[in-house]
This record gives C-alpha cells, sequence and structure tokens, in this order.
C-alpha cells in the first residue's frame, strides 16, 4: 500500500488515473492532458506501474495505458476506518446545530 500511496501523491499521477478512469489511453494523449513533457509523463506512468494502478498492452507500436483499480479497493478499506471516525463527528455535530436552532426559536 506505501508504493499506492506514494504515487497517488502526486497531483499529476492523479491527473492520470482520472484521465484513465473515464477511458484507456496512450502516453502521448496523456501527454497532451498534462502540463509536463513527455519525458516526464513516462516517469509518471512508470511509477503507476511499479504501484499496480496502471497496465500497459502493445499495440503495434502504440501502449495503450488502463487503470487497475484493484490497489485502491486496499487503500478505501484501510481509510474507512477513518470515514467511519469522521462520519460519527459530523454527525454529532448535526445534532448539535439542529439542537442551537430549536433553543433560538
Amino acid at each position: 500500500m506505501d508504493a499506492v500511496m506514494q504515487a497517488l501523491a502526486d497531483g499529476n499521477r492523479r491527473t492520470v488515473l482520472e484521465i484513465l478512469r473515464e477511458r484507456p489511453a496512450t502516453a502521448g494523449e496523456l501527454a497532451g492532458a498534462l502540463p509536463i513533457a513527455r519525458p516526464g509523463v513516462s516517469r509518471h506512468l512508470r511509477v503507476l506501474r511499479e504501484a499496480g494502478l496502471v497496465e500497459v498492452e502493445q499495440d503495434a507500436q502504440r501502449r495503450i495505458y488502463r487503470l487497475r483499480p484493484e490497489p485502491l479497493v486496499e487503500v478505501d478499506e484501510w481509510l474507512e476506518t477513518y470515514r467511519a471516525h469522521w462520519e460519527h463527528r459530523l454527525d454529532a455535530l448535526h445534532t448539535e446545530i439542529t439542537r442551537g436552532k430549536k433553543a433560538r426559536r
């Protein structure tokens, strides 16, 4: 999970994942959507591949990149405990706000 979290720490890599969430894309298509040079895009794709977040398929001279969402499931499961904690606190805040509104009436 550490490699996934490190991969997600970069905004350009998150942008790549957002694009790949919608559709597979070539490195050239991804480079056109990012404000960095193509060699930088290749480095980001390598990090994403090594983290298991993308897979690549060779199609003649082109490489097609696709999202692999499975590693994100592990991150989501880890975050669930924090999500539950904050949902409980937000519910308590909502209750207090409602009480305050009733008291002002």
